[in-house]
Formats: structure tokens, sequence, C-alpha cells
């Protein structure tokens, strides 16, 4: 096989596809399970927080997408790389690898816990092997294959999404009966008001929603597997911007509105919590088999977008050589080896310190996309003024709207290194950036 050849992909991802993977890497524990920390942070008033993050989100997705129309047959990386160089898409590209590869451990030992609801006697470490080996077996599929799977893993869990709105307007207002009398909006207003604990804990919120929104751009690294991805990304980012946004602000309007926000229990996911107030049979059983196909759709998409990326950057010389190489069905079979072995560590880690391993690793993601919607931006501002043609899709506002969204999501970022309970996450972030700078002096030195 040439070269050329091995580092060959697919294009076989359909919009459905692209817009599922992206959504299912979004809607995972984010929603589920940080919901509950989020809303005990802030009160009903951290809808505020969800919704000022999706407007980030908006122009982040919507400086992708005008990019994606100029440069097609580029992703994410690239975009970085022509703006800025390959120095800064080396030390970003290796940082999503990071970011997505933290994110797959999480999701896996999250899937662990949820199957210890019907499996309590086997240990956790057995149960997040044994799901991270089905999410590689699954990411052997070729890409066509991979992205249907997915599509019906993730629209599981947005059916429930649905059911879930649903349901529980209709207890909010009385029309189903509860356990307790209908609270209609009084919970919005009741202990503590809308904004219990001020403006700042608002901001505060902001590090977790960060963490929930991130897979968002996802779609960034889809383009080379995506026929005609410069013409079909803008009118996905329209529609996916506004689910994203509605799934998870719909859900804490119920959960705050049924649920007191300084009653919610950060033991069990407010999911569960109000399917329980339902008084429906089996609804911890249905609940529970929602949350292991929702952290094993997230953790399918992050296995992709860390081994697309892996590619991207070998394809670069930014990588070695050897990940480059894909299989018959267009898998990028060994940088899906290097996950495999990160996956098994996270297994291992499950084994010596499952209560500290969700609290160390859950800011790693949060931190890191930050810094990678940052140079999305920056990198959308520096590109506008040389396009070589014209695009199809622009962000309005240029370059004020870019500029701000940029200095907010630098100032989320500076919080994210001042908040002492991300301690040790944030500094092995700060770590890892120091090799890849220096490392990246040395690869990329300049020569006469």
């Amino acid at each position: 096989m040439k070269a050329n050849e091995e580092a060959s992909l697919q294009k076989k991802l359909r919009p459905r596809h692209i817009t599922f993977m992206a959504m299912g890497g979004v809607i995972g524990t984010g929603i589920f399970k940080g919901s509950s920390e989020t809303i005990n942070l802030a009160g009903p008033g951290v809808i505020l927080s969800y919704v000022f993050a999706g407007l980030l989100l908006l122009v982040v997705m919507g400086a992708i997408a005008e990019m994606a129309t100029v440069y097609p047959n580029k992703n994410m990386k690239d975009f970085i790389s022509l703006a800025y160089g390959q120095r800064l898409a080396f030390i970003v590209g290796w940082l999503y690898c990071f970011m997505w590869l933290a994110v797959c451990v999480i999701e896996v030992i999250a899937a662990g816990s949820f199957l210890q609801f019907w499996f309590p006697d086997v240990p956790l470490w057995t149960l997040s092997l044994a799901s991270a080996a089905f999410i590689l077996l699954v990411n052997t599929m070729s890409v066509g294959r991979l992205g249907e799977l997915e599509f019906w893993l993730a629209g599981i869990k947005i059916a429930m999404i649905i059911i879930f709105i649903v349901l529980g307007g209709c207890l909010l207002f009385g029309i189903i009966p509860g356990s307790s009398p209908a609270p209609y909006l009084s919970n919005f207003t009741a202990h503590g008001g809308f904004l219990p604990n001020g403006w700042a804990a608002i901001l505060s919120a902001l590090l977790v929603v960060t963490f929930s929104y991130g897979g968002s751009e996802l779609i960034g690294l889809t383009l080379t597997e995506t026929p005609d991805a410069d013409k079909v990304l803008p009118k996905i980012v329209k529609s996916f911007i506004l689910r994203v946004v509605l799934f998870y602000t719909l859900p804490i309007l119920i959960i705050c509105g049924l649920i007191p926000w300084n009653q919610l229990s950060d033991q069990t996911s407010p999911f569960v919590q109000v399917l329980t107030a339902t008084g429906l049979q089996g609804a911890a059983h249905i609940m529970n088999f929602i949350l292991v196909t929702a952290v094993l759709s997230a953790a399918n998409s992050g296995i992709y977008g860390a081994t697309r990326m892996l590619h991207s950057m070998a394809t670069s010389n930014e990588a070695p050589a050897m990940l480059a190489k894909t299989s018959s069905r267009g898998v990028p079979v060994n940088s899906l080896i290097l996950c495999a072995v990160v996956l098994l560590l996270g297994s291992w880690l499950a084994y010596v310190a499952q209560d500290q391993v969700f609290g160390i690793l859950i800011a790693v993601p949060g931190f890191v996309v930050l810094l990678v919607w940052i140079s999305i931006c920056l990198s959308q501002l520096k590109l506008r003024k040389s396009y070589p043609i014209q695009p199809s899709f622009r962000i309005w506002g240029y370059p004020y709207i870019s500029g701000l969204t940029a200095i907010c999501l630098s100032v989320i970022a500076v919080l994210f290194l001042f908040d002492a309970s991300n301690r040790i996450s944030i500094g092995a972030c700060v770590i890892f950036l120091i090799i890849l700078f220096i490392s990246s002096l040395f690869k990329f030195r300049r020569t006469t």
C-alpha cells in the first residue's frame, strides 16, 4: 500500500451523520450528570450560563462554517495552520487529542458506574474496560457505518430528552398528577430567588457548561470525510446550534421547576429524580439504559475525534507518520490502537482511584476546549482578510463579534486557572501545554 493510500479517509459521512456525531459528543455526562453541579452552583439562574455559552458556541461554529466554504477539503486544524502556522496547529492538535482522550476515559468510567446499577457485584474497572472494548470495536467499522451507528445512538438520547421535556412540562403544570401538587413556576423564585448565589455563581457555572458544550467543534474534523462539506456545513451549523441550546436549556428549566435547586442530589442524575416523580413503573431502568447509551455515544464521538485529529497531524508531519496508516475501511488503525492504550490506562485509574478520577479529569476537557475555541475565532479573524474567494456563508459583525467572543472565552479560561477545585487538572493541562510548546520550538525551528 502506498503512503498516500495509507493516509486516505473515505467521504461517506452524510449531513445527518455529522449533526448527530457532533451532538453525540455534546450530549453526555455534561447534561445527564453535570447539570446537578451547575444547578447547585447557581440555582435556576444557571440557565443564563447555558444561554450565554450557547451564544459563544454559535460564533465558534459559524467561524468553522465560514472557513470551510473558503477552504474545501481542510479541517479545523488546517484552518489554524493557515492562519498562524504549523507550530500553533501542532500545539492545538495535540491538546485536542488530549482533551478527547480525557473525555473518553470519563465517559467509559461513567458507563461502568451506570452498568453497576444492573451488575452491582462486578468491579467498576471491569465494566469500564468492557465499555471501552465495545467503543473500540465500533470504531473499526467504516466511517459510513460508524456515522450510521452514532446516528441511532445519539438519536436514542435525543428522543429521551424530548420525552423528558414533555413529561416534565406536564408534571410542572399539573397536566399529569405527580407525587406532590404541581409547582408551576414557584421554584424559580422561591428558595433564595432566581439568582440565590448571585451573578458570580453564573460565571462559576460557565466552567462546567463549557465542558458540557465541548465536542460541538467536532464538526470541524468531519470535513475531510464529507462530500461537498463547504455547501452542507452552513446549513448543519444553523440547525445544530438551536438543537444543542434547546436540549440543554429546556431540561434545565424543567429540573429547576420541578425540584427546588437546593434539594437536588449530586449522587443521582437529576433526570432520574424527575422521572421517579412521575411514578412510572421501571422508570429507573429506562433512565439507566438511556444514561449508558448516552455516555457510550459520547465516548464513540470522542474516539472518532481523537483518531481523526491524530491522522490529520500525522499527514502534516506533526505526529509520527505511522499514525496516518488507514485500513481498507478507511479507519486510522494505529491511531485507534493508541486510543486503546489510553482507555486501558483509564480503566486502571478506575481500579486505583475510582473516587477521585472524575474530579481530576473533569476540568481537562473544559479548559482545553476553551483554548481550541479561542484558536478557531482568532483564525477566522486573521484569515478573513486574505480569503482567496468570497465565502458563501459569513459571520455577521466581523471583526467585533469574533473578537469579543475570543475575549469572553479568554476570561473564562483565566477563571479556570484560578479555580482551586481544578488545580490538579489545570496543572496537568498547563504542564502538557509547556511540553508541547518546547517540542514545537525544536520540531519547527527556523532553518536557513
